[in-house]
């Protein structure tokens, strides 16, 4: 019997689907597992965002280095997408003081190699963006979040939203670059908070600073009187 006259070409395309999508979930889980148990047990760390296009010469990538080994001599590792660019800088700074250098890489066509920073028992690649969101979120006590673009930008958005909807506990969110996220801060306060799609205290989820020593300060005056432990 031919094999078109026992699947059309539609039924084939479903099953396939479906075979693959229930794979997929042991790979999704595979990712979580590893995820979860070797970030249990490296202890309080902070999250730091921004582009991986940033040069190591840019006074970005500069303050980056330097906010991260800020962060290490106050007992925080340092979480980063592990790539170039600004999470290089990050990770770069953790190790520069000795401190947890963590890097979640992701792998993407023609791009992110993971950089020569991240500790080497502490370097986890993902396929799936959502699973490595989660890590970042989950065992992270503070973002930094310096320039960046559009996968910056949804880090930061995400995190608000969760804390926002009281579906994580608070965190310290510091925007790094007064200047960078001028115009962005502008249209919130005078269209969307204005038009009322957030609430004032809205705002207060984050503060703007543009000083490395500031940045840690703020994040450890922060738990000065709160537990680290894991958002959720």
């Amino acid at each position: 019997m031919a094999l078109n006259s026992v699947f059309s070409s539609k039924d084939w395309n479903k099953q396939y689907r479906k075979s693959n999508d229930a794979w997929a979930i042991f790979k999704i889980m595979g990712e979580f597992v590893e995820g979860f148990e070797k970030l249990s047990q490296v202890g309080p760390c902070v999250s730091i965002f921004g582009s991986a296009r940033t040069k190591p010469d840019h006074p970005y990538y500069e303050l980056a280095v330097e906010i991260a080994s800020e962060l290490v001599k106050r007992g925080f590792g340092i979480i980063t997408g592990g790539g170039p660019g600004i999470m290089e800088a990050g990770n770069k700074g953790a190790q520069k003081e000795g401190g947890n250098s963590v890097g979640l890489n992701i792998d993407l066509p023609f791009e992110q190699q993971a950089n020569p920073y991240i500790d080497h028992d502490k370097l986890l690649e993902f396929d799936y963006f959502f699973v490595r969101k989660v890590m970042f979120v989950k065992y992270a006590q503070g973002f930094v979040v310096l320039p960046g673009g559009f996968g910056t930008l949804d880090e930061l958005f995400e995190s608000l939203t969760l804390i926002q909807t009281l579906k994580i506990s608070r965190f310290p969110i510091v925007l790094v670059g007064s200047s960078y996220w001028e115009g962005l801060l502008d249209w919130i306060k005078n269209k969307v908070l204005a038009e009322k799609y957030i609430s004032p205290e809205d705002l207060d989820l984050f503060i703007v600073l543009d000083d490395a020593k500031e940045v840690a300060d703020y994040i450890e005056k922060f738990y000065a009187h709160q537990s680290l432990s894991p958002n959720f």
